[in-house]
């Protein structure tokens, strides 16, 4: 996210999960008949699995539009990297690469 404008937070409850990731929490927005939201998924669960206190949370951006509108979701896959306060650090639109998100992880990720 680019410019002075606020950093958008999300919390657990805005994105229907019980909770967030300790460390940081990947959060795709899809749609049914999205057929890169299918890969993108097995990629940002594959990533979460192999890093300690990340989650992956996947949001129906179909039936969450008043949340699509605020994070500026134009696309699915739409993914979004929120640091452990739940504030979004990195965007992306389409599927991703494993080695993008991890370097995305990592620099969101305290040292």
């Amino acid at each position: 996210m680019t410019g002075d404008a606020e950093p958008v937070r999300l919390t657990a409850a805005e994105l229907g999960a019980a909770r967030l990731g300790e460390r940081a929490t990947l959060v795709q927005f899809s749609t049914a008949f999205c057929q890169p939201c299918r890969a993108t998924r097995g990629v940002l669960r594959q990533v979460a699995g192999m890093v300690g206190g990340v989650e992956h949370l996947e949001v129906d951006a179909e039936l969450h539009l008043d949340l699509v509108r605020r994070v500026g979701v134009v696309a699915t896959p739409t993914v979004l990297v929120l640091d452990g306060a739940g504030t979004v650090a990195r965007r992306a639109e389409g599927l991703p690469r494993t080695a993008d998100v991890i370097a995305a992880l990592g620099a969101v990720l305290p040292s």
